[in-house]
C-alpha cells in the first residue's frame, strides 16, 4: 500500500532486463567502445549535498504533516470536488518524495560499491519513509470509504478524473490492515526487507571471481560464459560456482529471511498465495497467471527442449553443459558495434515505425539521459527508470558492443519512450501495470531486430541472428517462467520451515531441468546459481511470474497485427502508450482486435517462437 521511494530497480520502471541480465561489468577499454555516454543526474539534483534536495525534503515533511492535519478523518464526508483537491495535493507531495528517491536510487545504481553513496542512499530511504508515514493514512482511509459513498462523490467530474487511481487502489481493500499496523509495517521496512536488500546488493558488488588468472567482478565473469571458447566458458562457470558457493550460506539466510518476512505479512493480510499481492498490484487475477504458466510449461518440449537439442547438434556436442547455454554459434569473435552505429540502427528502426516515436527516442541521445559504459561498481544488467513526470526517464546499460547489447538499447529505449509518453497522466497514473509494462520495450526490440534481419543478405549470418533472437525469446518467456516456478516452490516450502542451501539448490536444479530439457547435463556446482538473481531478493514474483512472458506473447501478437497492415496502427499504438496506467489491458488491446483473456492469446505468442525454431530446423 505504501510507496517504496527507494528500492531495487523494477521491471518497466527500473527493471533489470532478464533477457540480458547475465551480462555484468566489463573488462572494457576497446577503442570501438570509446566515448560511451554517462548520465547527468543534475536534472534531478546537483549532488548528495544539494541545497535544493535538503529544501525539498524539509518542505515535503512540513507539507505532509499539514496534509495529515487537514484531511485525516474527513475523506468519506467531503464533496467529490474537495476529495479531488486532496488527491492532487497528495500527488504533488508524493512526486517530491519520488524525485528524491529516484536520485538516490540512480546514484547508487552507478556506484553500488561506494560506501558513501550507499550511506547517502540509505539515509534518503529512511528520511522518505519517515515523511511518507504522515501520508500513509490517505490511501488507507480512501479504501475505507463505502462503495455507495464513493459512487456519490465520483459524480463530480473533478473526482472522476482520478477514477483509474481509485480503481487500482481499491483492489487492495480486502487485504488492508488497521492504520496502526500499516504504520508499523511501513516504518520498520527500512530495517527489514530494505536492509536485507542492501546487504545483498553490497555483497554482490563486492564479489570477485578468478577468471583467466585475474580477479574480476561477478558480472564480468558471467559475461565470459558467452565466450566462443568452450574451455574459457567452463573455467569461468566453475569459478563463478566456487565464489557463489563460498557465499551461499549468506544468500540462503537472506532468502529465508525475506521469504519468512513475506509470509508473515501475507498471513496478516490474508493473501491466499505468495503471488497474490503481486498479482493484485498488477491488476491480474491469480487464475490468469496460472493459465500463462501452464501454457508456457506445457510448451517447454516444443520450444526450449527442441531448440537446445538443435544447438547441441550445431555445436557438435552430445550434451550441453550449463555453461554452453549462452555459447555463440560461431567460433569467430563478434565484431564490436560502436555506440554511434548502435544508435543509428536503433533510431532508424524507431523512426521507420513512426517519426513521432523517433522524436521522443532522440531526446535520450541528445541529452545526458543514458549511462552506457560497463564500469566496476556499477549495477549489472540494464534498466529504465521513469523518475517523475516533471523530469524525465534515465537509462542504465552495460554496453559492450555486441548485437545483444544493441537489442538491449532498443529494449530499454522502448521503456523510456513509454515513460515519457505516459508521464502526461501524472505521477499517480503514469505507471503501467506489469501486464503492459513490457509492451513498448519488447516492441522496440522487435522493430530493431526485424530491421537488422531484413537488411542481412548472408544466409549464415541470418541464421545466427535468428538463433540469437530465439535464445532471447526463450530467456524472456521460458527462463522467466522457470524462475517463477523456482520462487513459488521456495516460498511455499519456506512456510513449513527454513530451507537449507542444499534444498534451495535442489529446487533450482529441478526447475532448470524442467525448462531446459534433456539436451543439458547439470553438474552440482550449478546448484548455487540461483543466488545471483536480484529479483528473487528485491521483488518476489514481480518480473518472472508473468510480466516478460506476458509482454513477449502480447508483442508477438501485436506485431503480427502491425505487419498485417492494420489501419491506423501507429496512432492506436501511441495512444496505448500515452494511456499509462489509466486503462486495463482489455481496453488497450481492444482497438487491435486482441484480448488477453482469450485462451488462444497465449498460444499466438508461443507460436511465434515455435515458428522461428521451425525456420531454424529447415536451415
Amino acid at each position: 500500500m505504501s510507496k517504496a521511494y527507494f528500492s531495487a530497480p523494477q521491471a518497466g520502471a527500473a527493471g533489470i532486463s532478464p533477457v540480458h541480465g547475465d551480462a555484468g561489468q566489463p573488462s572494457g577499454g576497446a577503442p570501438a567502445l570509446a566515448g560511451l555516454p554517462r548520465w547527468d543526474l543534475s536534472d534531478l539534483y546537483d549532488g548528495p549535498d544539494s541545497v535544493r534536495l535538503a529544501t525539498d525534503l524539509d518542505q515535503a515533511d512540513e507539507d505532509a504533516q499539514a496534509f495529515s492535519r487537514i484531511w485525516q478523518g474527513r475523506l468519506a464526508a467531503v464533496p467529490g470536488c474537495e476529495l479531488a483537491q486532496a488527491i492532487a495535493e497528495y500527488q504533488r507531495i508524493d512526486e517530491v518524495l519520488g524525485r528524491a528517491g529516484s536520485y538516490a536510487q540512480l546514484l547508487f545504481a552507478a556506484n553500488t560499491s561506494d560506501s558513501d553513496v550507499a550511506r547517502f542512499a540509505q539515509s534518503i530511504n529512511e528520511r522518505l519513509t519517515a515523511i511518507s508515514t504522515h501520508l500513509l493514512f490517505f490511501t488507507l482511509e480512501l479504501n475505507r470509504i463505502s462503495d455507495d459513498a464513493l459512487a456519490a462523490q465520483m459524480s463530480d467530474p473533478a473526482l472522476a478524473h482520478w477514477a483509474p487511481f481509485l480503481r487500482d487502489l481499491r483492489v487492495f481493500r480486502p487485504y488492508q490492515l488497521s492504520d496502526e499496523v500499516e504504520a508499523v509495517l511501513h516504518e520498520k521496512s527500512v530495517t527489514g526487507a530494505a536492509a536485507w536488500n542492501r546487504l545483498f546488493d553490497e555483497t554482490m558488488a563486492g564479489l570477485r571471481v578468478r577468471v583467466g588468472g585475474a580477479d574480476t567482478t561477478l558480472g564480468n565473469a558471467l559475461d565470459t560464459m558467452s565466450s566462443p571458447d568452450r574451455t574459457v566458458r567452463e573455467h569461468a562457470a566453475h569459478a563463478i560456482g566456487d565464489e557463489l558457493g563460498r557465499n551461499v550460506k549468506l544468500f540462503s539466510l537472506i532468502t529465508n529471511t525475506l521469504a519468512k518476512d513475506k509470509a508473515i505479512v501475507d498471513g496478516l493480510r490474508h493473501y491466499p498465495r505468495p503471488t497474490t499481492a503481486r498479482n493484485c498490484a498488477n491488476m491480474v487475477e491469480d487464475e490468469v497467471v496460472d493459465a500463462l504458466v501452464q501454457a508456457v510449461t506445457e510448451a517447454y518440449p516444443r520450444l526450449s527442449h527442441r531448440y537446445y537439442a538443435l544447438k547441441a547438434r550445431w555445436l557438435g556436442l552430445e550434451k550441453l553443459e550449463y555453461w554452453d547455454r549462452n555459447a555463440p554459434l560461431t567460433t569467430q569473435d563478434e565484431p564490436l558495434i560502436p555506440w554511434a552505429e548502435a544508435t543509428k540502427q536503433v533510431m532508424a528502426a524507431y523512426e521507420g515505425f513512426d517519426p513521432r516515436m523517433g522524436t521522443v527516442a532522440k531526446q535520450f541521445f541528445d541529452h545526458a539521459w543514458i549511462d552506457a559504459p560497463p564500469v566496476p561498481g556499477k549495477a549489472s544488467g540494464a534498466f529504465a527508470h521513469p523518475t517523475v513526470p516533471s523530469v524525465h526517464p534515465y537509462l542504465l546499460l552495460n554496453y559492450r558492443g555486441r548485437t545483444r547489447d544493441v537489442m538491449t538499447l532498443a529494449h530499454e529505449l522502448g521503456h523510456g519512450v513509454h515513460q515519457v509518453l505516459a508521464g502526461k497522466q501524472g505521477y499517480l497514473m503514469s505507471s503501467t501495470p506489469l501486464t503492459l509494462a513490457e509492451t513498448a520495450s519488447v516492441f522496440g526490440e522487435m522493430l530493431t531486430f526485424r530491421a537488422l534481419l531484413d537488411a542481412q543478405s548472408d544466409p549464415a549470418r541470418r541464421r545466427l541472428m535468428l538463433a540469437a533472437k530465439v535464445e532471447d525469446m526463450l530467456n524472456t518467456v521460458v527462463r522467466q517462467i522457470a524462475f517463477y516456478r523456482f520462487e513459488m516452490l521456495v516460498h511455499e516450502e519456506r512456510r513449513k520451515g527454513e530451507l537449507l542451501p542444499a534444498r534451495i539448490g535442489e529446487i533450482w536444479r529441478q526447475t532448470q531441468v524442467e525448462s531446459l530439457g534433456p539436451a543439458f547435463n547439470f553438474t552440482p556446482d550449478y546448484d548455487v546459481y540461483w543466488t545471483y538473481i536480484p529479483h528473487f531478493i528485491h521483488s518476489p514474483f514481480y518480473v518472472y511470474a508473468y510480466a516478460y512472458a506476458f509482454g513477449d506473447c502480447l508483442v508477438n501478437a501485436l506485431y503480427g497485427v502491425f505487419r498485417s497492415g492494420h489501419p491506423g496502427f501507429q496512432d492506436k499504438y501511441l495512444d496505448m502508450l500515452k494511456a499509462g496506467g489509466t486503462l486495463r489491458h482489455r481496453e488497450l488491446l481492444a482497438p487491435f482486435g486482441l484480448d488477453a483473456a482469450d485462451p488462444g492469446f497465449w498460444q499466438k505468442g508461443l507460436d511465434v517462437i515455435a515458428g522461428f525454431i521451425d525456420e531454424l530446423e529447415r536451415v
